[in-house]
């Protein structure tokens, strides 16, 4: 299977019909605010590759340098076809990703099938993550059915010397029978072999405040999406670049760093009115001036 989430998103259910968007995302389209270049604290900041879909798998290579050039210290991978590494080995994908001076921390990837091999070798060239990118159910049952596939694949990766971390979508922080998924989740699963990377996005998107959560349990969502929201409309699929929307970051990236996220990686999309690799370059340029 091949992760085509945006597909999943057309299907995804639990989605509120109207926005309430949380008070973290600024009321009006106009640019976020960041901090002045002599206030800035520089730290690497990732890119998801799946922001560039519709080129990455046409020229792996050429790619990940132009990513490079933008300023992207760190890489998180999606299986697409073929594989995570791309038509590369394992090892090959780490060596180019090393020439670029850039990291690959983790990957997203289907846990059905060959997780172990799929573990194995991402711990051999020293990720950090294997990343559950979807997990929408239809019951309580069945979320406390993923938790505890979420613990099983947690004690693969450790075994391997790496973590497992599930990605969320709005699905996970809209109620369901008066219950967040989410929270089952974070409490049926194991701390010690379970993390969390928050969309940022799409906890905006149900409504939610990203800062209220990463404080909930503290130290749990270790990996966060970076990605704005188009202003004045309520569709599911409104990515825009950094900057351009309405989420205001100046303040919920601080926030969620200090309540223990450790990596800031780089999502868009949609594209509306530019292209992939133009706004993977102007999301870098937001990047740079973001003081956390």
């Amino acid at each position: 299977m091949t992760l085509k989430r945006r597909n999943f998103l057309k299907t995804a259910g639990g989605f509120a019909a109207g926005l309430a968007i949380a008070p973290y995302a600024c009321s009006s389209g106009n640019k976020t605010e960041v901090a002045s270049t002599d206030s800035v604290v520089t730290k690497p900041f990732g890119l998801q590759l799946y922001s560039l879909r519709d080129d990455f798998p046409k020229d792996p290579k050429g790619v990940l340098a132009k990513v490079a050039s933008y300023g992207y210290k760190q890489i998180e991978s999606y299986e697409g076809p073929d594989g995570m590494f791309w038509g590369m080995t394992n090892k090959e994908f780490k060596a180019y990703i090393d020439e670029l001076g850039m990291n690959v921390v983790a990957s997203h990837c289907d846990i059905d099938k060959d997780f172990e091999r799929k573990a194995a070798e991402a711990a051999e060239i020293g990720m950090n993550y294997l990343i559950c990118p979807w997990r929408s159910q239809e019951t309580l049952d069945g979320y406390k059915q993923a938790a505890a596939d979420f613990n099983a694949k947690g004690e693969i990766c450790k075994s391997n010397g790496i973590r497992f971390a599930y990605h969320n979508h709005a699905y996970s922080f809209t109620k369901l029978e008066g219950i967040y998924p989410q929270d089952i989740f974070m409490n049926e699963t194991d701390p010690n072999l379970v993390d969390f990377e928050m969309d940022m996005y799409w906890v905006v998107t149900a409504g939610e405040d990203p800062v209220a959560w990463c404080k909930k349990q503290p130290g749990r969502y270790k990996l966060g999406h970076v990605k704005d929201r188009m202003a004045n409309t309520e569709e599911r699929e409104a990515t825009c670049t950094l900057g351009t929307g309405i989420i205001d970051y100046a303040s919920i990236a601080p926030a969620v760093k200090e309540a223990g996220m450790e990596y800031l990686i780089v999502e868009q999309e949609r594209y509306d009115g530019t292209t992939p690799l133009k706004s993977v370059q102007d999301d870098a340029e937001y990047m740079k001036k973001l003081s956390v």
